[in-house]
């Protein structure tokens, strides 16, 4: 996997995983389009990166459920720097406890966590099949793999952003479109510790809680790190929590004792 020179755009940009990708991708040689919903925020981003790497990234401010924005992003990347090669839907969103009574937040979930991923797919995969190549990398979480404790919403999306990358590498993975699915569990961000609103958040955050108690709060320029080591190796499933999994394997084994765990575990952080 070669990254220099490439172009990419990377949601969810202004802060924690996204903005970790985006230093890391420039880091590499690429150019970054670093989206967000604050300009501002992803201005800080951009101005970071271009006192090391000048002329190597831009910023935008963007709402990625609006499919109108993801084209525009498109749009900049390739008027800026060229065809776009990689396309990191990052950005997601964690509110809401439990089953969700207000459907507002399980159509902000959807449409960030899951839709935002089928539109730029949707946008961008026909000129990918045309050229051969291109590379689609999704945030999803552990949660996406297990579950979590907490939000219905979150970790129904993220298995259906799991399920959604599933299906593009089944589909064009012989026709030059690579598919990466990032799943970490706990992540230093601000989502993560409850600091962000919602659609401005990068990936992490209360899905992570699932299995939090098991495993280290990694620093995002870890996870960053195994998102490119992934990537040169062509593999789907970025695990920067190996232990993830472990935990997966013993679901998939035998699935009514990993469900009996999981209520033992809830049971452990209601009485903590």
């Amino acid at each position: 996997m070669d990254f220099e020179n490439k172009v990419a755009i990377v949601t969810g940009g202004a802060g924690g995983i996204g903005s970790a990708l985006s230093t890391a991708l420039v880091s590499e040689g690429t150019n970054v389009v670093v989206a967000d919903l604050q300009q501002s925020r992803v201005d800080a981003v951009v101005a970071g990166l271009e006192s090391t790497h000048p002329g190597k990234s831009i910023a935008a401010a963007a709402d990625v459920s609006a499919e109108a924005d993801i084209k525009r992003l498109i749009d900049l990347a390739e008027s800026t720097y060229g065809p776009v090669d990689f396309y990191f839907a990052n950005a997601g969103v964690g509110d809401g406890a439990g089953i969700g009574e207000d459907n507002q937040i399980w159509e902000s979930a959807l449409e960030v966590n899951v839709m935002a991923h089928v539109r730029a797919a949707r946008l961008l995969v026909p000129a990918w099949l045309e050229r051969g190549a291109g590379y689609f990398v999704s945030t999803a979480s552990a949660a996406g793999l297990l579950t979590q404790i907490g939000s219905a919403a979150y970790s129904t999306t993220k298995h259906a952003a799991v399920g959604f990358s599933e299906w593009l590498s089944v589909t064009y993975g012989d026709r030059g479109i690579q598919v990466s699915c990032l799943c970490p569990m706990g992540v230093n961000t601000d989502m993560l510790n409850g600091g962000l609103e919602a659609g401005d958040e990068d990936g992490e955050g209360l899905g992570a809680r699932v299995v939090e108690s098991a495993g280290t709060i990694l620093e995002p320029e870890v996870v960053a790190g195994a998102v490119l080591d992934t990537m040169r190796a062509g593999r789907f499933l970025v695990l920067p929590h190996e232990e993830v999994l472990e935990f997966y394997r013993r679901k998939g084994s035998d699935y009514d004792r990993w469900l009996g765990g999981m209520r033992r575990l809830q049971a452990r952080v209601a009485g903590a």
